[in-house]
């Protein structure tokens, strides 16, 4: 059926492909605006970097513009596609050496802050009296991936509106707060590249903000942070799995909800894993390689703008009282433990 080009709602004048692209292409203008003069300013103020200005930026221009519904479609798409799109390309820089190497390295930490943030999200949040749907979204939103993992657990717990929109608005803040924060408190802790790609891998929730914040930090951290966010992604595997049998135990066989595993797999990991793949087999000319890390740098600043102007509205919607605190205490919790755990083992 055909769209209207803003809202992407049925119209019946232009077919429906072309007028979701048209949307998409014009919502995209402003994106890419303030995604350019981002990155001239990451270039003037390499400590404050492109990414964390586009947030900035976004963030102004979505106090003063508001929520407009034309723009929805290119910022959707520039928050989503391009970032994802952006992940994959950094693969092409990356050998599966490497990939592995920091994997395992970061392993214990990653597995000893997940497990730390789901018990103290079960225990702490009863404690101040959260209602359980929201305790298990934001609980499992800031072990594991964000709003990714939280569109998950919701289905798995059949969690009601208000719950997914409360959840996803306290991630969404803490994650705006942590890209602009985590490059300078790293810099003042004088954290090494890798030592902060680890933190910035464990400690930030959405996959988003843990790429503005070590692309700002250095080439090198956002190679970790991205190896470390996304084998912290697989997590949400094993974890919707046990969510699900949680919620099965007891209930007759007709109303129990099934989910394959490999269908809780983000397509992106899987295209990444391939990008490195095709670097290890040496089929990237290493005249592209300048090429692919400027577009995807670009697009994690592109991805960032976006993600600045759709958290425009998070001052209202922001909710109060019990939620904030508790989401708060589980966000330090699991950054302060992520540093203690690399000390620990000797990776600071």
């Amino acid at each position: 059926m055909p769209y209207d080009i803003y809202t992407l709602t049925p119209s019946p004048v232009f077919p429906s492909r072309i007028t979701a692209a048209a949307g998409i292409a014009y919502g995209l203008l402003p994106v890419l605006i303030i995604a350019s003069l981002a990155w001239e300013i990451g270039i003037l103020i390499p400590i404050l970097g492109g990414p964390v200005a586009a947030i900035l930026i976004g963030l102004a221009a979505g106090q003063v513009f508001g929520q407009r519904k034309e723009w929805a479609g290119g910022k959707t798409f520039a928050s989503k596609i391009i970032l994802q799109a952006s992940i994959v390309l950094l693969g092409t820089g990356m050998s599966l050496w490497q990939v592995a190497t920091i994997g395992l390295a970061g392993l214990p930490v990653m597995i000893g802050t997940l497990v730390i943030c789901v018990a103290a999200g079960i225990v702490v949040g009863r404690f101040l009296g959260v209602e359980h749907d929201t305790r298990v979204l934001v609980t499992y939103g800031t072990a594991i991936c964000g709003a990714s993992a939280i569109a998950t657990m919701s289905a798995v717990i059949g969690a009601a509106g208000p719950a997914i929109a409360i959840a996803v608005t306290v991630i969404v803040a803490y994650n705006v707060l942590a890209a602009v924060i985590f490059p300078l408190l790293g810099h003042l802790l004088g954290l090494s590249q890798p030592a902060f790609g680890l933190w910035a891998g464990t400690a930030i929730n959405d996959t988003s903000s843990v790429v503005a914040a070590a692309t700002v930090f250095g080439v090198v951290a956002a190679s970790y942070a991205v190896v470390v966010k996304l084998t912290r992604t697989l997590a949400i595997v094993p974890l919707a799995l046990f969510q699900t049998w949680f919620q099965n135990r007891g209930l007759p066989d007709g109303e129990q909800k099934n989910t394959a595993w490999y269908r809780l797999i983000p397509p992106f990991l899987v295209l990444f894993l391939v990008a490195v793949l095709i670097q290890t087999a040496g089929l990237i000319p290493s005249a592209w390689n300048g090429t692919l890390r400027f577009l995807a740098f670009f697009g994690i600043t592109v991805a960032m703008a976006a993600v600045g102007m759709n958290s425009s509205s998070l001052p209202s919607a922001m909710p109060a009282g019990a939620r904030l605190r508790w989401a708060g205490i589980l966000w330090v919790l699991v950054a302060v433990s992520s540093l203690l755990l690399q000390g620990l083992f000797g990776l600071l």
